[in-house]
């Protein structure tokens, strides 16, 4: 981008400037120091000549011979200082734009991701809202509209209106800064997980999908509304990219301070090529997997990684088509266990 184009020059210069100011600063300061020691030298050549018991006869032209020798000694000097500050302009200006560039990168990564985001967002708010105008348009045009069609027409308006507030719930669970732990308690994550499963029952029980727990008693320090919603994302995408009538299992064990965490379906799994994006904002599957079975934004991950990292865990996946995917979480224990 121009902006951070512009700022890594900007910052590349202050850097150069500051490194060039110290560079010339040392070489002023040696070069007058190293004067007064040519010109102490000569001094004290002189009052050895001065002070000897027997006078030593004075060669014709030592006079102008030394102070000859004193130029030249400065030009050296000057020559040197000269070519070192040349060297600390070229290494200088090297590391002053690789140090800008990594400062600013951060930046950059988070511009880039916020412009990103917003695209994605703009895209998902415009297929509801365009969806409304569009039936609205065409009934306004309609002049044999009834009391039916309109009714019609509010309930689809209502279900639009229902996503773009689901959609606009997982935006800000996305932004809302849960970092703070003057929440957090001590939990089970076993009735952490009995909680979640009592939130996704009647849409297992719809598809006939049975919820197979084996979560044992193992403690984590964490928000417990933000948990339950974890097991709840990941619960509810087994059940809902499964087909009917199979297993949703869960399990736990640790493994030194670790808990984790694992959700297994028999669903249809997640390609290979899309395994690394799962966790990406507003990123779903190939139809096969998403679209045809179920509505989403592709936030439901998004935010599950998002409290993971929130409580200092890892979440990852692995997957193979039409058997099915598992998802592990692993979180560091509470410090009493």
């Amino acid at each position: 981008m121009n902006i951070i184009r512009s700022a890594v020059f900007q910052l590349t210069i202050w850097y150069l400037a500051i490194i060039m100011a110290l560079s010339i600063g040392f070489s002023l300061v040696l070069y007058r120091v190293s004067d007064i020691e040519l010109n102490r030298g000569l001094r004290r050549q002189q009052d050895i000549f001065l002070n000897q018991a027997v006078p030593v006869p004075r060669l014709p032209g030592f006079d102008e011979f030394r102070q000859t020798q004193i130029l030249e000694s400065r030009g050296h000097l000057q020559a040197n200082l000269l070519l070192f500050n040349l060297v600390v302009l070229l290494l200088g200006g090297a590391a002053s734009y690789f140090l800008a560039r990594r400062t600013l990168r951060p930046i950059a990564e988070a511009m880039e991701a916020q412009s990103r985001f917003t695209a994605d967002a703009s895209h998902e708010l415009r297929t509801p809202l365009t969806a409304m105008q569009t039936e609205i348009e065409v009934a306004l045009r309609d002049p044999l509209l009834t009391k039916e069609i309109a009714e019609g027409l509010l309930k689809s308006n209502l279900e639009e209106v229902a996503k773009l507030k689901a959609l606009s719930d997982g935006l800000l669970r996305l932004t809302r800064e849960d970092g703070q732990r003057d929440t957090w308690e001590t939990l089970d994550i076993k009735t952490i997980a009995d909680e979640a499963i009592g939130q996704v029952l009647s849409l297992a029980t719809t598809k006939e999908i049975a919820i197979d727990n084996h979560i044992s008693n193992f403690e984590v320090q964490g928000d417990r509304v933000s948990l339950v919603e974890l097991l709840v994302i990941l619960i509810d995408n087994a059940i809902k990219y499964s087909d009917a009538k199979t297993t949703v299992k869960l399990t736990s064990h640790q493994r030194g301070q670790t808990v984790t965490i694992a959700v297994i379906d028999q669903g249809h799994g997640i390609k290979a090529s899309d395994l690394p994006h799962i966790f990406d904002r507003f990123y779903r599957a190939d139809p096969s997997r998403s679209k045809e079975r179920t509505n989403g934004y592709g936030l439901g991950l998004s935010i599950a990684k998002k409290i993971v990292d929130v409580h200092g865990g890892t979440i990852d996946a692995k997957s193979v088509l039409d058997k099915g995917s598992t998802f592990f979480v692993r979180l560091p224990l509470a410090s009493n266990n």
